[in-house]
């Protein structure tokens, strides 16, 4: 029987309240609009950003369905879609691309209006397509994967190798395509350059991996917690610093250690005290620091004006600078043609009822990215 056309009941993971803890509930989700596509999900990542909707750091309308790093297969679609049909492979994508607002018609911009930054929780025309006891749950980044099944625009989906396994493809939803493309498109990092990457988790490591694949001779992994260097060296880096171990700043401790010459710093943390840092560590006059990690909400940061006054380049970076409908599917093809190796970042297989169990392993440190799977 299909479908197609009919509310779903599912299992999804719904946030009630600010710093509450994830409710296994069954929703209903309703069958997809004009425009809209309703995805089957396989497999979704645990992403810090998601424990920002937790914390509160992040603007999120509650109740929710976070998640927004996924893989799944298309159930059925909403009149006017032609980009998928069902039984296609796809990644639901938090960066859409409507392909005709002034952002995506600029080809070096990938921030379409369509995006959900700002925590709205709605699709298209205004309404959630959740429900649960009778009460509409949010969206969450245009995505919300934490589910059985979830729906989003069709300007919010890209379709891929039907062979990629779900597992590994998810990460093409937001922490490899983020870090590799902060690398090779954002920084453009240059051969035999040095690079100093702040933060080694699923993001970090893959700015690592892009740092390796343009050819840096140097990559120096910093973090607080030691257990992540050997992933770290295994993907790329060359060395590893754990800023605890000394007494100067570490960007005094960068200087030494490479003669000044550390010309890309990037931040994976989004820790506002560690952009700065990243900006220090960085050559004073040709370095180049990129913002990669989401910084909390509301806040503010305040630097000497002298650490870019001199020269360096402080750049942001949403998604890698991809344009997803367009770059994702070129990039999960190069992942199946063994172009990079993405084994290091899964380190933790879960079936989604042990949500709660991989967020705690992203609080100890403990995991660098965890995936859920589904048993349709």
């Amino acid at each position: 029987m299909s479908s197609a056309g009919k509310v779903i009941k599912c299992k999804a993971a719904v946030l009630w309240g600010l710093k509450q803890p994830f409710s296994i509930e069954e929703v209903e989700v309703a069958p997809p609009k004009a425009c809209e596509v309703r995805i089957k999900i396989l497999a979704t990542g645990i992403c810090r950003t998601d424990e920002h909707a937790i914390s509160g750091a992040m603007t999120t309308k509650f109740p929710v369905i976070v998640g927004h790093e996924a893989t799944g297969v298309v159930e059925s679609i909403g009149e006017g879609v032609t980009s998928v049909k069902p039984g296609d492979k796809v990644i639901p994508l938090c960066v859409p691309q409507c392909g005709i607002c002034s952002n995506c018609l600029k080809p070096d911009s990938n921030y379409c209006d369509m995006l959900d930054i700002v925590g709205k929780g709605v699709l298209s025309d205004g309404t959630s397509r959740f429900t649960c006891k009778g009460k509409p749950v949010y969206h969450y980044m245009n995505t919300s994967t934490f589910t059985e099944y979830t729906v989003v625009r069709d300007v919010a989906v890209a379709k891929i190798d039907a062979a990629a396994p779900p597992e590994k493809a998810c990460l093409f939803g937001c922490a490899f395509t983020t870090g590799y493309g902060a690398a090779i498109n954002t920084a453009k990092v240059t051969p035999g350059s040095t690079c100093a990457v702040f933060g080694l988790g699923g993001v970090g490591l893959s700015v690592i991996i892009g740092c390796k694949i343009a050819g840096a001779s140097r990559i120096i992994g910093v973090d607080i917690n030691p257990r992540k260097f050997e992933k770290a060296k295994a993907v790329g880096a060359t060395e590893c610093v754990n800023p605890k171990d000394h007494t100067k700043p570490i960007s005094e401790v960068l200087k030494e250690m490479t003669g000044d010459s550390v010309r890309y710093t990037f931040e994976v943390t989004g820790n506002l005290d560690t952009m700065i840092d990243a900006l220090a560590s960085c050559h004073k006059n040709c370095g180049m620091s990129v913002v990669v990690g989401d910084p909390p909400a509301s806040s503010v940061l305040t630097f000497d004006p002298m650490l870019v006054f001199d020269g360096r380049t402080w750049k942001g970076c949403i998604f890698g600078g991809w344009k997803p409908v367009n770059d994702l599917p070129k990039l999960v093809s190069d992942f199946m043609a063994k172009k990079f190796n993405l084994d290091e970042l899964v380190t933790h297989i879960l079936p989604f009822d042990k949500i709660e169990e991989g967020f705690n392993l992203l609080k100890k440190g403990e995991s660098i990215r965890t995936v859920l799977t589904f048993q349709h």
